[in-house]
């Protein structure tokens, strides 16, 4: 009995050993790692092997201890396939703080979706992900995949670190890939970080990334892909979803991107070319007759999300837009290419990374880099781009999206790379004039009309078909200075050819004059004061951009309540430094009427850390100056 009851005790601890890996507690993270940490990662490898131009296999095992729920998006436990793309294998174990097993989590408890979701069509590209719910912190995920695709010309990216509050105990990628197929590389900011790089050899490479404690983000930070480290990865032999390429370079790209998959795709039904050549009729100029074209487009076709053909590279053909009324920014920009060569105006087809930052295509690294598409139309020695997913958008605006980056352009010659429409700092323009009064008990009155240009022109002109609930919504926090507002009248004016767009309101408010012991104070600046502030950052580590500068102007008339009298006046005040310059005027009409002028120019740029508290004291000068009040005296 006894050696029984010993056997059963083994029994029982090898068990309760085989159930916990000692290893995945959270309590041996070191500290350095843990501080300013939602999650750390102690291992993410990545094992990429490319065995011939038609064959990737990428191998990933992540584990990540996740310290709070900010943590959960660090988890990173989804894999994208297609129907060239399989994911062979995946599942992930759950383990609490203490290293003991939770939960074991099967490919079939995985969620499975399209990765377009409602906007689509159709589809072929999907998504397969883990969605776990914590009862507890800290917790450890150990996600094992493992994916086959016989397109090579995506070659996944190694981001060591790719977020902020997030750190890394290790991190391994391991790289193997024939000679023939002309491996490339190119590695990014890795002069920081504790980034070995063990093997690099003809055909294989593998690098080893350790203890990177966590990056706390500093407001107006570069991208991420600017400051934190990154491999970029290519082949000069590579296969798109069935189609072999070979490209070294952006001109040999452009010149396979146009013979594979763009040809045979602007064909158009004669119809279809006669309707679109009777609306140009007898008019030759060639970015007048591309107008007529944009416009006729935006009226006839709508954007979806569409994942199908090539990758999700290849359009649709120029024929079945035109017939279904729909399609992506491949579809809509092919098409409009196809309407333009019909009337004689060449147009390129174009690749680029759309966001709100701006981000380049590397033009010193052929990959496949984009995740948007334009149309650009040669214009004399310089370019016209069109956004051919807005039904609204003017003709060749870009602002805010695809403005202001390198981008590869799908010349019939070969590709090229070439700089988008830079929005100049003034050419970013607010000019307001209006006026208000205050009445004897402060209520305030007033009319204003705001013109926008450039840069601002894309934040403002959606506001013509917002809901009347959302505009007021809208005025309410950018009138957030001025309180019990109420928004009296609005008319929008939107001139799509001088892309300008004119915002004339009636408001007005109770109490925006303070009356205490027969005095009434009140600020200045009603219509356009800076109430923001930029945070204080001490021993700032990252460099600062001002992504796209603006210039507005402001002169306003103000008419003094009945029955008081001027006792201070703020003082004329001016700045100027390298971040751009700030002005008030107050011009004294008479004892009832003032004129408020005031000019404000904030440069883009990208600043060094050093130079960062210059700018925050700038910019609390001019908050306080927005600040500045007219003290009145009630007259006996």
């Amino acid at each position: 009995m006894k050696f029984k009851y010993s056997c059963l005790i083994f029994l029982f601890f090898t068990s309760l050993l085989s159930a916990q890996k000692t290893e995945y507690s959270s309590l041996l993270i070191p500290d350095s790692l843990k501080q300013n940490a939602n999650a750390v990662v102690r291992l993410d490898q990545i094992d990429i092997v490319i065995s011939s131009q038609r064959k990737m296999i990428v191998k990933k095992e992540r584990v990540v201890t996740v310290l709070n729920e900010k943590g959960l998006e660090s988890i990173d436990a989804y894999e994208n396939y297609d129907n060239k793309t399989t994911v062979t294998s995946i599942q992930a174990t759950v383990y609490d703080a203490f290293g003991k097993e939770i939960k074991k989590i099967k490919k079939k408890d995985f969620n499975d979706q399209s990765v377009t979701g409602g906007g689509t069509i159709f589809s072929d590209s999907r998504v397969v992900f883990l969605e776990y719910v914590p009862t507890q912190y800290p917790f450890t995920v150990v996600y094992e995949s493992e994916i086959q695709t016989s397109s090579t010309a995506f070659i996944p990216q190694w981001f060591p670190l790719n977020d902020y509050f997030l750190s890394i105990e290790k991190s391994v990628l391991n790289v193997s890939c024939p000679e023939n197929l002309g491996f490339r590389k190119k590695e990014l900011n890795f002069s920081n970080f504790k980034i070995t790089k063990t093997v690099d050899n003809s055909s294989q490479l593998s690098y080893v990334a350790t203890n990177i404690v966590a990056q706390k983000y500093e407001d107006y930070s570069p991208s991420i892909t600017e400051i934190f480290p990154r491999l970029m990865m290519g082949l000069d032999y590579f296969n798109l979803e069935g189609v072999d390429g070979n490209a070294k370079n952006w001109k040999e790209y452009g010149q396979w991107f146009s013979d594979k998959i763009l040809a045979e795709t602007i064909e158009l039904s004669a119809e279809a070319k006669a309707k679109i050549k009777t609306l140009v009729g007898v008019e030759t100029d060639p970015i007048k007759k591309a107008k007529i074209v944009y416009k006729y487009m935006q009226e006839k076709s709508r954007y979806v999300g569409i994942q199908v053909g090539i990758g999700g590279f290849k359009p649709m053909l120029a024929n079945d837009v035109d017939r279904l009324g729909y399609g992506d920014c491949k579809a809509l920009s092919n098409y409009t290419r196809a309407l333009l060569n019909a009337v004689d105006v060449p147009s390129y087809y174009t690749e680029l990374y759309g966001s709100k930052d701006k981000r380049d295509i590397k033009s010193d690294f052929f990959s496949i880099q984009g995740n948007h598409v334009i149309l650009t139309i040669p214009h004399g020695d310089n370019y016209v781009f069109l956004e051919c997913t807005s039904q609204v958008d003017p003709f060749g605006y870009q602002a805010n999206f695809t403005d202001d980056r390198d981008v590869v352009v799908m010349k019939p010659d070969g590709g090229e790379i070439i700089r988008t429409k830079n929005y100049e700092n003034k050419s970013n323009t607010q000019i307001s004039k209006g006026n208000y009064s205050l009445s004897e008990n402060g209520s305030f009155s007033g009319k204003i009309a705001i013109a926008s240009e450039g840069s601002q022109y894309g934040l403002k002109f959606h506001l013509e078909t917002t809901p009347p609930i959302d505009q007021e919504k809208h005025y309410k926090e950018y009138w957030d200075n001025i309180s019990n507002l109420k928004i009296n009248k609005t008319k929008f004016s939107n001139d799509k050819e001088k892309v300008n767009f004119t915002e004339n309101l009636e408001i007005s408010a109770n109490n925006y004059g303070k009356i205490s012991n027969g005095k009434m104070i009140f600020v200045v600046n009603a219509y356009n004061q800076y109430t923001g502030s930029v945070k204080r950052i001490r021993n700032r580590k990252t460099p600062f951009e001002i992504q796209r500068g603006y210039y507005d102007t402001d002169e306003i008339s103000i008419q003094l309540p009945a029955g008081f009298m001027i006792e201070s006046l703020p003082q004329n005040f001016e700045l100027n430094n390298k971040f751009g310059e700030y002005k008030t005027e107050i011009i004294k009409n008479d004892n009832s009427n003032l004129i408020y002028k005031r000019s404000i120019f904030i440069k883009k740029g990208l600043y060094k850390n050093t130079e960062y508290e210059e700018y925050r004291l700038f910019m609390e000068q001019i908050s306080r100056n927005d600040n500045a009040k007219i003290i009145l005296t009630k007259i006996q």
